[in-house]
């Protein structure tokens, strides 16, 4: 199902803060802080020539984010970062003067950060971030899951030496858990969505996330005409779009943000004309996208400059995989995860409605641009789905 941007806020420019935090200028900042680490590289930009020929387009690329940091995620760009700039901040505070980036790992920050404990929900992805942003610092992590994480993916998380808190009932059950706890506890919550009161350390984990933007545009040939953007709570596609606007401007492409209809929180939010809370419902293949409210910082931003909302049924996604695992002749093969490929599965969904395809002005000289959020996170359930083990795609 297709939602156009009908809110009152769509066409306005970001507001100001929102336009300072994904500047150039947040951007310089999170590289500083990635240029720290050693196995920082730029995530591959793979062009699809083949795929495009075949749906009708002028070019299709996908930012491939599967080996990320060595986490397997675009999430590795924001709570680590998130988790290291409030323990420079800390740092400052207690020594009563500034303290660089290259300052993180010392002893005497170590020390500062061994009594810190930072907390967050997580679908997976997010979770083994923060945790590995306080095991590069010296900090501690209290990790909530909610009961429809896998086994796998919590042992992944626990890997970085993070407590793991099961929750019962759903993502949004954990976030709230995971709040109350950190407020008993004294720790600090990094969470990926916000809440009234709540906005700044989720708007640091969106400003991580430039980086990976910055990298797509500097290595495409020429901005895209479109993007279809994959959507949980929205921070990624609120990050994507809010940051492509600062730098393109008017040259910014037409973005559609993509949701699994089981948790559409962002399509059903665009229908109303404001934030709201959708009802639970039965577990998406689509785990890292499974909310069901969205972040109040991305639903400013995604109402202003997403130009519509699409719903995908749940054997879209699984498609996309096998799509992108068996590619079109010349096409390089890539391992997507059943959350990686939901942009392709939208741009495919709306190019198979010839109303949608019109309306999108998906022609000819389109030129799209897709994100693959995440590899195999899960290896044993992306084999179910695709019917290869990643490493036999990588081959």
């Amino acid at each position: 199902m297709y939602q156009p941007n009908g809110t009152a806020d769509y066409g306005q420019d970001l507001a100001p803060e929102d336009a300072a935090l994904l500047s150039d200028g947040g951007a310089d900042r999170a590289q500083a802080i990635f240029a720290l680490r050693p196995e920082h590289v730029a995530t591959p930009l793979h062009r699809l020539a083949g795929l495009a020929r075949t749906l009708g387009i002028a070019d299709l690329h996908v930012k491939d984010e599967g080996a990320r940091l060595g986490l397997g995620s675009f999430k590795a760009l924001g709570g680590a970062y998130a988790v290291q700039l409030l323990v420079l901040e800390e740092a400052e505070r207690r020594l009563g003067h500034p303290v660089a980036p290259e300052a993180l790992g010392t002893p005497a920050l170590r020390e500062i950060a061994g009594s810190m404990t930072f907390a967050c929900a997580t679908d997976g992805n997010h979770g083994r971030s923060v945790a590995q942003g306080a095991q590069l610092c010296g900090a501690q992590a209290a990790i909530f899951v909610h009961s429809g994480v896998s086994d796998a993916r919590v042992e992944a998380i626990a890997r970085f030496g993070a407590r793991m808190i099961r929750v019962s009932g759903s993502y949004d059950a954990s976030v709230e858990e995971a709040a109350r706890v950190a407020e008993a506890e004294g720790w600090t919550v990094v969470s990926d969505t916000s809440w009234p009161g709540y906005e700044r350390i989720p708007g640091l984990v969106m400003q991580g996330y430039t980086v990976m933007v910055r990298e797509a545009l500097k290595a495409l040939p020429a901005p895209p005409t479109h993007v279809f953007l994959q959507a949980g709570v929205g921070g990624f596609a609120a990050a994507v779009a809010g940051h492509m606007r600062v730098v393109l401007g008017a040259k910014m492409p037409m973005v559609i943000v993509v949701e699994p209809e089981r948790a559409a929180c962002l399509h059903a939010s665009a229908v109303a004309g404001t934030p709201v809370r959708v009802a639970e419902a039965e577990p998406t293949v689509m785990a890292m996208l499974e909310c069901y409210e969205p972040s109040r910082v991305a639903w400013r931003i995604l109402s202003r400059l997403a130009d519509g909302f699409l719903t995908l049924a749940e054997e879209t996604s699984p498609a996309a995989m096998r799509r992108l695992a068996r590619p079109e002749p010349g096409d390089p093969a890539v391992v997507a995860g059943e959350s990686g490929g939901t942009g392709l599965a939208g741009l495919i969904r709306a190019l198979e409605d010839p109303g949608l395809r019109s309306r999108l002005a998906l022609g000819a000289g389109a030129r799209v641009l897709v994100i693959n959020t995440e590899g195999a996170t899960d290896p044993a359930l992306y084999e179910r789905l695709v019917g290869l083990r990643p490493d036999q795609v990588a081959a």
